[in-house]
């Protein structure tokens, strides 16, 4: 499966649970390697490099990390939207 495929399947996996629950990285990372039969390693690479670009983001609450999609008003604040 190529990179580009497997980010869209981590983002997919990350709406289905939006509102619902917050995930954790070894969630999305269990859940999508299950799902696609990719190896954790690979998954966890898609995951982060989906972060660094900013189409996923962690958040912090409860004195726990999560990741989730980013809101509009969070890329416009960090400059990587208009």
């Amino acid at each position: 499966m190529e990179v580009k495929e497997l980010q869209d399947k981590i983002y997919a996996f990350v709406q289905a649970a939006k509102g619902k629950k917050k995930l954790k990285e070894k969630d999305i990372i269990k859940g999508v390697s299950a799902d696609t039969g990719e190896t954790p390693d690979a998954v966890k690479k898609a995951m982060r490099e989906m972060i660094d670009v900013g189409r996923l983001m962690y958040s912090y609450g409860g004195g726990s990390s999560s990741v989730e999609i980013p809101s509009e008003e969070y890329l416009r604040e960090k400059g990587m939207i208009k």
